[in-house]
C-alpha cells in the first residue's frame, strides 16, 4: 500500500475499495384495511317519466328547464273546459236519475197500498220494485260518472311526483297531448331524485367469495347487513373522501360476467353527484390488521420473485423473498417474507450485491425522503 493509501485508511477517508453507501430503513408496520376498488355509475333513486292522464291541449308549463322540484309542485296545466262541461253534464245525469229514482219510489208505495187491498196483481207490483231498484242502480252509475268527470278535471293539473331535477319540457304549450294509461301516451318531462343517490357497480365473483368467508369467520359483517361503509372518489379527485354505506347485493351472480351486481347509497346534499355520471368506489377487503408495508422501489423482481435486499449488523447485504400484496398508500404490503426488524435497503440498490458490503445510512420511508435522495 502506498503512503498515500495508508494515510487515507488511517483517517477514514473513502478509498477505491470501501463499501458503497446505501440508504435504508427498517420496513413501516402499521394497522389498515385493505380496499378494493371498482368503477361504477352513479344513479337515482327515483326517476320518473311525466306523462298525462287525460288528452286535451297543454295550456301551460309552470317550471324552468333543469331546475330542481319539490313534491307536489304544479307542472303543467291542460286546458279544463271540455272537463268542466263534462262535469256539468254528469251532474245533470245525476239530478236526471234521482228524479227517476224519487217516481219510482213515489210509484212504489201507491201500488203497496193498492197490493194491500188485492187493486193491483202481484206482477204489477214487483214491477214497481224492480223499477226502483234500476232507479237506484242508474243513480249509482251517474254518481260514478259525476266521480270520473272530477278525477279528469283534477288530472288537468300534472304535479311533480317527487322532489328532484326535471328535465325541459318535451311538449310546448299549446299542443294537443294525449294521455291515458296504456297506447302511445305523452312523454312530458322526466324527473330524476337528486338526495339519496344510488352508486351501482359489479364485483367479482372471487372477490364476493373472499367477502363470503371472511364474514363467516367473524372478521367482516356481512355485505347483506347494511353496515359496510364505502368511499367514492370522482375521476378529478384524488382523494377517498365521500362516504356511503353499500345496501344492496343482488340475488345471484351473472353468467356471462362472472360478476354480481351491488349498489351503495351515498348523501349527496351539495349535488355533488349526477345521476349517470362515472366514479370509482373503494369496498373494505379485509379486517383490521397490522401490516408490513415497503415502498415499489425498494422491491426487486428477480425472474418470477419479488425479493428485498437487507443489511445485517456487520453491512452484509442479504435477500429476502417477498410474497407481496396490493398497493396501499403508496406502497406495497407484503404479506410473507420480511419481518419488522429487517432492515431493507431503499435506496442505492443499484451499489448493493448479495454477500456484498455496504455502508448503510440510516432513512426514512415516506415522500419527505424521497425527495431527499432525489437531491
Amino acid at each position: 500500500m502506498s503512503a498515500t493509501g495508508a494515510e487515507q485508511a488511517a483517517h477514514g477517508a473513502p478509498g477505491a475499495g470501501a463499501p458503497p453507501p446505501v440508504t435504508v430503513s427498517k420496513p413501516v408496520v402499521k394497522e389498515i384495511v385493505e380496499w378494493d376498488e371498482y368503477p361504477g355509475q352513479f344513479k337515482a333513486v327515483d326517476s320518473i317519466d311525466v306523462r298525462a292522464r287525460v288528452s286535451g291541449y297543454l295550456e301551460q308549463i309552470h317550471f324552468t328547464d333543469g331546475q330542481m322540484v319539490n313534491q307536489g309542485d304544479l307542472l303543467f296545466s291542460i286546458e279544463k273546459r271540455p272537463f268542466e262541461i263534462a262535469i256539468e253534464s254528469a251532474q245533470a245525469q245525476l239530478a236526471e236519475a234521482n228524479a227517476q229514482l224519487s217516481l219510482a219510489n213515489r210509484n212504489l208505495k201507491r201500488y203497496e197500498k193498492m197490493r194491500e187491498g188485492n187493486i193491483v196483481g202481484e206482477s204489477d207490483y214487483d214491477d214497481r220494485v224492480e223499477a226502483v231498484s234500476a232507479a237506484k242502480a242508474a243513480v249509482a252509475v251517474a254518481q260514478a260518472q259525476l266521480r270520473d268527470a272530477q278525477l279528469d278535471l283534477g288530472y288537468t293539473e300534472i304535479h311533480a311526483p317527487v322532489t328532484g331535477r326535471i328535465s325541459r319540457h318535451e311538449v310546448s304549450a299549446g299542443n294537443l297531448i294525449t294521455g291515458g294509461y296504456s297506447g302511445d301516451v305523452t312523454l312530458l318531462t322526466t324527473i330524476v331524485s337528486v338526495d339519496p343517490i344510488y352508486f351501482d357497480f359489479d364485483m367479482s365473483e372471487a372477490n364476493y367469495l373472499a367477502y363470503q368467508r371472511a364474514a363467516e369467520r367473524g372478521a367482516m359483517p356481512s355485505m347483506r347487513d347494511n353496515q359496510i361503509k364505502v368511499f367514492a372518489k370522482l375521476p378529478d379527485e384524488e382523494e377517498w373522501k365521500h362516504e356511503g354505506t353499500l345496501e344492496f347485493l343482488d340475488n345471484q351472480v351473472n353468467e356471462t360476467s362472472g360478476t354480481i351486481r351491488a349498489r351503495a347509497t351515498f348523501s349527496n346534499a351539495g349535488r355533488t353527484f349526477t345521476p349517470g355520471q362515472f366514479a370509482h368506489v373503494r369496498v373494505p377487503g379485509s379486517e383490521l390488521y397490522t401490516a408490513i408495508l415497503l415502498p415499489e422501489s425498494a422491491i426487486v423482481t428477480d425472474q418470477s420473485q419479488k425479493i428485498a435486499l437487507v443489511v445485517d449488523a456487520e453491512g452484509t447485504v442479504g435477500v429476502k423473498i417477498l410474497r407481496v400484496g396490493p398497493g396501499y398508500d403508496g406502497m406495497r404490503i407484503i404479506r410473507e417474507g420480511l419481518s419488522p426488524d429487517d432492515t431493507v435497503i431503499i435506496d442505492g440498490l443499484m451499489r448493493a450485491r448479495p454477500g456484498s458490503k455496504v455502508t448503510p445510512e440510516e432513512g426514512t420511508i415516506g415522500s419527505e425522503p424521497q425527495a431527499a435522495l432525489a437531491e
